[in-house]
Formats: structure tokens, C-alpha cells, sequence
């Protein structure tokens, strides 16, 4: 029987994690190549033929998204899956037209078919944009996990930017593990926060293998997820968040709309930096899309540590860079936290910006004036460490959840802004947390009588 040629369209992320559930040991397909789209440096590699499986002796190559025509008519495509996030409707209608038009199916799969089965309760934290504030809201239901006696272990969205067969599965117990996988900006930025604060992490390619891990080591298993892309695994909770700066995105990216269908609780966060009439409209438009779902008011709580040497200084706000990039923002916490204690002017980086950081601006011209702390490459750290050198500020704002001064020697004096999740209206997630753990552990009791 022939197979159904198949191609991928991803972004080291989600597109593996499809291959993997759905299409490795699947004989009535052949999966002939992965494109990339969003990241950089991941073109021109092999998905191991060790974790493609004994159905690709080869592995599998992976291409620029700009050669999908080509693939297409080359490869004898049959059918194209797109498996990437964070993408307005607009844009994944294209790919289906430029698709379609090449001769081959577009396919939207159902991500809940590739949700793998875990034996221990899982909380997924997920969010219909980028930087809705995810990663503070994780923080926070860790928090009350571990205040409970329970053993945590964080399961992060894939992240792979390296050695895709080194990365296969990886356990972060420690900063200095951070060091030993040879990770980028991007993956300290989600990987840091917990560790600091004595939570496993765990993250890498092939998610049956990390899901097996982190069940020996753990009494829940928290998803922190990625972009606005669904959980890997089968949550009994789930928890999206929304951003009342970008009412109406949750009704216009993909797939983010499809988590807030399928939320247990929302999250509306940055409340104390958003108008009433955005958080009133925001809250109208996900209940139509989820009436059933409970909803936690909140404030994405911003600290300072000498906050008060910013007032009358030019600021230099260097943010979280996936939020500045395919994000959308135009402002992150570095931004707010300057406004608020009286910084005379927030600086312009773009006369200054050197190397790999001039491509940025250039893919992302809306970035304004912030620097994105990107750092996927070696290269990339220190064109970023050489454009912080060159602007003329009086003081350095870091808006990212890592402390950038241990990759980067910044002469001039840094602070760093912190941020948490601070609840106020609503229900509550310890009550949403307590509700699932009675009701798995009644579970467990009838379980045990049979």
C-alpha cells in the first residue's frame, strides 16, 4: 500500500511532538521532511533517525519554510500538517492557500490526539498569546503544590535549540545544569525561575520518554506551556491566561483559541496596568467562547530592588524576547516598571544594535524602542551584550526572568524588575488545585475498593 506522503510544518516544537505521537510508528504515512518557520539556526539539521525510529533509518531533514513550493513538487507532497503556534488566522490561511495551490492538503490536526496519558495528576498552564504571563502563573500554582508537602516537577514546552539527540530528554535540577546543557537565553528564561526556587524541570524532544521521567520524581506534573500552543499531555486542570492589553487575540490567533475552548479556569492577568473597559470586554469575550470556565482576576505584581535610582534617568528596558518578537508586544515589564518610578526617557537601542540583533529589528520592525534579549546562538548573546554597550543610558532595566549580568558583563549599573502573580478577584487557584486533588484522590479510593 502506498503511504501518504507527508511534510510538517513547525518550529522545533510542536511539529516533533506531532511526529512523535502520530506519525513514527505509523505505517500509512511517510513523513519526508520537517519545515521551519519562527526560530532560527534549526534549518539544514536531521531529526535523529534515533528518535524518528526504525521507520526512518535516515532521520529526517529539516528545511526553510520558504522552500515549501519547491518541497512540495519535489517530494511528491500529499499532505501538509502545520504544527506550529502563536500565528494570526490570517497567516496560517495563507500557508493553506500557498498549500493548496501547490497541489497538496493542509492539515489543522487535533492537537488533543497527540495529549499523552500521564499516571500522575497534571496542572497545564497555557495562554491564547504569548506573554500573557504564563511563567508567573506557574510560579504561583508551584507554589501552593509545594506548600502542600507535594514534590513538583515542571514540564516545560520543547525548547530544542541544540543537539536535538542530546536534548532528547533533559532533567534541570540545579543553575548550574543550566550551564551543562549548553542552554540559550530563551531556555534560561523559562528554566531559571523554578530552579531558584527548588522545582525539577524537565524539557527536551521526545515527551513519552520525559513524561516517564518526571512521574518517578513527582507528585503532580505542572505543564508550563509555550506560546499559545496546547499542553503535550492530558491535563485534569487547565489553566489559560489572557492579557487585557490585546483584547480580541484570543479570538484571532492559532491555537490559542482552542485553549481558551477548552479552559478549565482563566486567568486574566495584568489587571493593574490595563484599563476597566479592556478587562471588562476581554472577560465578555471568553466567557462566549467558554461559559463554563471559572475566572481569576489578577495583577502581574512588578518589584524593584533600588527602583528609586531609575527616577530621572535614561533607561535602557531590555524584555523577555519571544514576547517582543511573535508576541506582538510593543511594551514588556521593564517598560512599566521605568514609567513607574519616574525614569526621565526610556532609550531608543535601534541606532546602536549590532550583528544578529540588526536581523531582529529587521524580522520584528514594531519592537519599538526595547531590547529583546535574544540569545539563541553564542553569537547572538554577545551581539546583545555589544548593543547594551553601545546605548547611552544611565541605567540597564532587565525585564527577563533570568539575570542576565551572569551571561553578559554590563558596565553600566543594571537593575533587575520582578514580577509575580498576585490574586484579587474571583475564584481562587488554591481552591481550583484543592477541588482537583480531592476529587483524584476520591478517585483513587473507589479505584483501590475495586
Amino acid at each position: 500500500m502506498r503511504r501518504t506522503r507527508t511534510l510538517i510544518m513547525g518550529a522545533a516544537g510542536r511539529d516533533f511532538h506531532n511526529f512523535n505521537t502520530r506519525y513514527r510508528s505509523d505505517k500509512s504515512h511517510e513523513v519526508v521532511a520537517f519545515t521551519a518557520a519562527q526560530i532560527p539556526y534549526i534549518v539544514g539539521r536531521t531529526y535523529p533517525k534515533e528518535i524518528a525510529g526504525r521507520l526512518y533509518p535516515r532521520g529526517i531533514k529539516i528545511y526553510d519554510e520558504s522552500e515549501l513550493d519547491r518541497l512540495i513538487a519535489k517530494m511528491k507532497v500529499d499532505e501538509v500538517v502545520f504544527s506550529y503556534s502563536d500565528v494570526p488566522y490570517g497567516y496560517v490561511m495563507n500557508r493553506a492557500a500557498e498549500v493548496q495551490a501547490a497541489g497538496a492538503d493542509f492539515v489543522l490536526p487535533d492537537q488533543r490526539a497527540t495529549m499523552l496519558k500521564a499516571k500522575k495528576p497534571v496542572i497545564s498552564v497555557c495562554a491564547v498569546r504569548t506573554g500573557c504571563g504564563k511563567s508567573q502563573t506557574t510560579r504561583a500554582v508551584a507554589a501552593i503544590l509545594n506548600a502542600k508537602g507535594l514534590r513538583v516537577a515542571v514540564v516545560r514546552h520543547p525548547m530544542p535549540y541544540g543537539d536535538l539527540l542530546r536534548q532528547r530528554c533533559q532533567r534541570f535540577a540545579t543553575i548550574d545544569d543550566l550551564k551543562v546543557n549548553k542552554c540559550t537565553i530563551e531556555e534560561m528564561e523559562e528554566y531559571e525561575p523554578h530552579l531558584t526556587r527548588g522545582y525539577l524541570v524537565f524539557a527536551g524532544v521526545d515527551y513519552d520518554m520525559i513524561l516517564k521521567a518526571a512521574e518517578r520524581e513527582a507528585d503532580v506534573i505542572l505543564w508550563d506551556g509555550g506560546n499559545n500552543d496546547l499542553p503535550f499531555f492530558k491535563p485534569d486542570l487547565h489553566i489559560v491566561v489572557a492579557d487585557p492589553h490585546r483584547v480580541g487575540h484570543e479570538r484571532g490567533y492559532y491555537p490559542g483559541e482552542v485553549n481558551a475552548r477548552l479552559a478549565d479556569v482563566f486567568v486574566i492577568n495584568k489587571e493593574d496596568s490595563a484599563t476597566k473597559e479592556n478587562i471588562e470586554a476581554l472577560q465578555r469575550s471568553l466567557y462566549g467562547l467558554n461559559p463554563k470556565a471559572a475566572v481569576i482576576h489578577a495583577d502581574s505584581k512588578l518589584t524593584v530592588v533600588d527602583g528609586d535610582k531609575l527616577r530621572g534617568r535614561r533607561v535602557l528596558c531590555v524584555e523577555d524576547g519571544p514576547t517582543l518578537t511573535h508576541g506582538d508586544m510593543t511594551f514588556g515589564a521593564a517598560v512599566i516598571a521605568a514609567k513607574r518610578f519616574g525614569a526621565s526617557e526610556i532609550v531608543d537601542p535601534r541606532p546602536y544594535v549590532s550583528g544578529t540583533m540588526k536581523e531582529v529589528f529587521a524580522k520584528y520592525p514594531k519592537i519599538g524602542t526595547l531590547l529583546p534579549a535574544m540569545g539563541y546562538s553564542d553569537a547572538q548573546i554577545r551581539d546583545l551584550g555589544s548593543t547594551i554597550a553601545r546605548v547611552p543610558c544611565d541605567v540597564v532595566l532587565i525585564g527577563t526572568p533570568i539575570d542576565l549580568t551572569r551571561l553578559i558583563q554590563i558596565q553600566k549599573p543594571a537593575l533587575r524588575v520582578g514580577y509575580d502573580l498576585e490574586e484579587k478577584g474571583g475564584t481562587r487557584l488554591a481552591t481550583q488545585i484543592d477541588a482537583l486533588l480531592k476529587k483524584k484522590k476520591k478517585k483513587k479510593k473507589v479505584k483501590a475498593r475495586r
